[in-house]
């Protein structure tokens, strides 16, 4: 069987927020200042700078996606790295977007020379990975996220995947602490790419952790 890689998009393979935060300005007057915490305490309104509230955080993030999707762009080497990596392993990228989303992002990832395969989710990618472990049989696995949330929870539910913590977009990156459940933190494809295809070549599965 084939070793197998995980991965998210949004700040992984594509940038996302500083294109979102550009959307907000110029659609909807708000000042989007991302500091790797909550989007709903990032985001203010211009003509008062009173802070949107998070129910109509959503319904901006809804009206982002998949309306200005084609404004987001390629984290640099991130394809090549794909490519790279896809002589050796199954790809799948696993993207929490509604599954209404599913087919523009597909067509999103080729425009980007990115064709492998989507899987929309919604909440904690633990399941999802261990389900797509099962199914592909993979001896070795390795996920990728920007978000701690999702180590913590693939941790849970599949012990064995190696966790990648990446955070691409570089004015993001310094304010976001690695995640305590990720075996790493990378947050550049070129040396990411070693790291995942190191894991692979050693053909054991990630032993027990209990953080850092």
């Amino acid at each position: 069987m084939k070793p197998l890689l995980i991965t998210d998009c949004d700040e992984v393979l594509l940038h996302m927020v500083r294109h979102f935060g550009t959307w907000l300005d110029e659609a909807h007057a708000i000042d989007f200042t991302p500091n790797g915490g909550d989007f709903a305490h990032s985001m203010r309104r211009r003509h008062d700078r009173s802070l949107v509230e998070r129910d109509e955080m959503w319904g901006l993030l809804d009206g982002f996606f998949p309306a200005e999707m084609a404004r987001q762009t390629l984290v640099p080497h991130a394809r090549e790295a794909l490519a790279a990596l896809a002589e050796q392993a199954e790809i799948v990228v696993l993207t929490n977007l509604g599954d209404h989303c599913r087919p523009h992002r597909i067509a999103q990832l080729a425009t980007h020379g990115i064709a492998h395969r989507v899987e929309c989710n919604q909440g904690g990618k633990g399941g999802p990975v261990a389900k797509l472990i099962a199914e592909f049989g993979a001896t070795v696995t390795v996920f990728v996220d920007d978000l701690a949330v999702h180590h913590e929870s693939v941790a849970k539910h599949a012990p064995e995947v190696f966790r990648l913590h990446m955070v691409a977009e570089p004015s993001l990156a310094p304010h976001v602490p690695a995640a305590p459940h990720a075996h790493a933190r990378i947050d550049d494809w070129r040396e990411a790419q070693d790291w995942i295809a190191a894991r692979f070549a050693a053909g054991s599965v990630a032993g027990a952790m209990t953080g850092g």
